[in-house]
């Protein structure tokens, strides 16, 4: 599984980070990218989560 924090946005007053990780589908077995941005103390679990 691949994993990548790629950017660390500023808005104003909060700090965020844009993750992506690779997994793959269930329908069709191949692999998709999710991203999503959260604050930076949220990513490890993010990417732990299955």
């Amino acid at each position: 599984m691949a994993k990548k924090t790629v950017a660390s946005l500023q808005t104003s007053s909060k700090r965020l980070t844009k993750a992506i990780k690779m997994v793959k589908s269930q329908k069709s077995g191949a692999y998709v990218f999710v991203e999503q941005v959260m604050p930076p103390e949220l990513v490890d679990a993010w990417i732990a989560k299955k």
